[in-house]
This record gives C-alpha cells, sequence and structure tokens, in this order.
C-alpha cells in the first residue's frame, strides 16, 4: 500500500494493487502494518457502510469526540467524489477543500484525520462508500457544516438538483460553527 500525503495535513490518498480476472477484482484497501510504517496510528473502533443514489450529497460530518475521530473511507461500489474540509483551528490548511474521486474497481482510498469533516457526493447510479472509524459514534459530539457553504465553494460534481438529508441542508456554515465554538483544535479536541 501506498501513502500519498494530500494538502491537509495528515489526510492521505492510500493506493492498493487491484487484481482482476475473468471473475472481477479484488483488492486489499486497509493494511494496519502499512499505515503503521508510516508512522499512522489507526485503531478501528467501528466500521459503516452507506448505500446511497446519484446525486446524494452527504456531510460535511465531524466529530468532537474526546478521544477525536479519524476514518479510512473507500468506496465499495459504484463511483463516488469524497470531499474533505480542514476545520481544525490553528490548522495552517483551516478551510482547504481536497476533493478524492473514488470507484469502487479502483486502488484508491481516503484515510481522514481527526477535526477533518468529510462528505461525498455519489456521480454513478448507486455507490457505496465503506468507512472504518477510530471511535465510536456518539451523537452527542457529531457535528456537520454546510455542503453548500458560499465560502468553501465546493464544486459538488452534480447531474441534477443535491439530495440530502434536512440535518445537512440546513446545517450551519463554517463562520457559524467557528462563531459559536464548535470546531476541534489542530489535535481533534474541541474549543
Amino acid at each position: 500500500m501506498k501513502l500519498i500525503e494530500l494538502s491537509i495535513p495528515g489526510a492521505f490518498v492510500l493506493e492498493s494493487s487491484v487484481w482482476e480476472d475473468d471473475r472481477g477484482f479484488f483488492r486489499e484497501w486497509f493494511k494496519r502494518g502499512d499505515l503503521e510504517t508510516a508512522g499512522v496510528d489507526f485503531p478501528i473502533q467501528q466500521a459503516n457502510l452507506s448505500m446511497s443514489k446519484r446525486n446524494v450529497v452527504r456531510g460535511l460530518h465531524y466529530s468532537l469526540a474526546p478521544e477525536g475521530q479519524a476514518k479510512l473511507v473507500t468506496c465499495a461500489y459504484g463511483e463516488l467524489d469524497d470531499v474533505l474540509v480542514d476545520v481544525r483551528m490553528g490548522s495552517a490548511a483551516y478551510g482547504r477543500v481536497e476533493i478524492v474521486h473514488l470507484s469502487a474497481d479502483e486502488e484508491r482510498s481516503v484515510l481522514i484525520p481527526t477535526g477533518v469533516a468529510h462528505g461525498f457526493c455519489v456521480t454513478s447510479e448507486i455507490g457505496a462508500l465503506t468507512y472504518l472509524l477510530s471511535s465510536p459514534f456518539n451523537a452527542a459530539m457529531e457535528l456537520e457544516v454546510n455542503p453548500f457553504d458560499k465560502v468553501l465553494n465546493i464544486p459538488w460534481p452534480l447531474t441534477g438538483d443535491a439530495i440530502t438529508s434536512e440535518k445537512d441542508a440546513t446545517a450551519p456554515t463554517l463562520m457559524r460553527r467557528l462563531w459559536s465554538g464548535q470546531l476541534p483544535k489542530l489535535d481533534g479536541k474541541s474549543v
């Protein structure tokens, strides 16, 4: 597995081989040893699967859990654009947006560090995102930033109207989260 650092510190694209034959394909998308060799500690506490249809936008979500929450995501079916936004107070990349295209039959996964908001948009008819979490879901500590925040200006790859949850569609902007003291520090803890 090859780790390629993104412009958001601590965020990586992970590339792993895809073996194809007449039956389909096989891909290893998580190897703890490869992450440890690169100096990345990622203790898995929970695994999730999200299935969505084209033009679904989920996110931008982040956690203020005391232990922090990193994510390792990959596309298990179809295609999607994965979006990261650095919302960590004190980060040199604060407000920076990264977009990584993921496809089930390609070699990429994304490691999202603690304190970085995450979202995605499905670009195929159906898409499934599988993700590993470094801490369990804690509803009281989970927050969101509006995915259509005009300041962030994320170029969602929509081919029609966006389909979002009401919670995401009415989420505060990044600036409102900042003003209300609801953003993580660079170490992933709340401000």
